[in-house]
Order: structure tokens, then sequence, then C-alpha cells
């Protein structure tokens, strides 16, 4: 899983809190390939549907203003590039944390003995690239975390280690 871009270290953590005792993973490669995807078949057809008729109807100086989703997506693809190397989750000895984010960075602990359910899912789309997104579920309705973009092996591991870690955390309550 080298293409996923793991990394070691802190993701960027400026609070100077201590390093996790564990090693970063990232998600894989095919996220970033599926999230281009559909940004292309989002806003290229917007593009033509936007210029040929201000082409057709106010002419080709009124048929730049559909050029507008063309500087969209690429902008839209360095920006996702950015999110996708942001994401990050490591396995420490009582919590999971989730880290992301560019902008507005966000670092999710959840604790092992909270988790009420973990699921793996994959629509459509995330099956063709062959990935899963693994859902927690947490005692609090506002702590739920997502990690999208794993290889469906990865999602499969980590929903077994994180029920079995929950239910031993959990029994001692």
């Amino acid at each position: 899983m080298a293409d996923a871009g793991q990394s070691t270290g802190s993701p960027g953590n400026a609070t100077g809190a201590a390093e996790p005792d564990g090693r970063w993973n990232g998600v894989e490669r095919a996220l970033l390939r599926v999230r281009r995807l559909v940004l292309l078949c989002t806003l290229l057809p917007l593009a033509a549907v936007t210029a040929l008729p201000l082409w057709l109807t106010a002419g080709p100086a009124w048929a730049a203003f559909g050029l507008l989703p063309l500087a969209a997506v690429a902008w839209g693809w360095g920006a996702l590039g950015r999110n996708w190397r942001s994401w990050r989750y490591v396995e420490r000895a009582d919590d999971l944390l989730i880290s992301r984010g560019v902008l507005w960075r966000q670092l999710t602990v959840v604790p092992y003995g909270r988790m009420q359910l973990v699921e793996v899912t994959s629509g459509p789309l995330e099956r063709r690239y062959g990935l899963a997104r693994v859902q927690l579920h947490t005692a609090a309705a506002t702590t739920d975390a997502t990690i999208p973009g794993l290889a469906p092996d990865e999602a499969e591991r980590l929903r077994d280690r994180l029920t079995e870690l929950g239910g031993a955390r959990s029994a001692g309550l």
C-alpha cells in the first residue's frame, strides 16, 4: 500500500501535542482518481452547456463565460489532490485517530470503548475503483467518524479489529 501515500509522524500537528504511538496510514490513490472523475463529469458538460448556447445566441465574446467551469476544474484538480493527501488515520492502544483537512484541519479521536457500530460500505463508483469506506458510530451522534478510500481488504481488517477492540474495551464499562 505504498501508493496510498503513507507517512510517519504527525499530519501537520501545530498544537505541539505528543506524537501518536503508531504509524499514520493514508487512503488509496484511487480515491483521488474517483473524485477527479466526478469533478470532470460534472464541470465539463456544464462548460459545454454554457458555452454553446452563449456562442450561438450572443457571440464568441460571451461564450468565454462558458470557460469559467474549466477554470473551476483547474482549481479543483489541485484542491482535490491536497485534500486526498490530508486524509490519515492511526490505530493506537486505546483509540483511533483520524486526521483530515487542508485549510481547516480536523483531528477526530475515537476511543475504542465508545464505538457501538463499525460499518464498511462501498457505492457503485467506489466498487468500480476497488474502494470501501469505514464508518464508525459512537455513543454520541456528533462524534461519528468516517475513513473513505480504503482498499476493501484493509476496510474489512480495520472493521474486524475495531469491533474486537470495541467489544473488549466496552466490556469493562
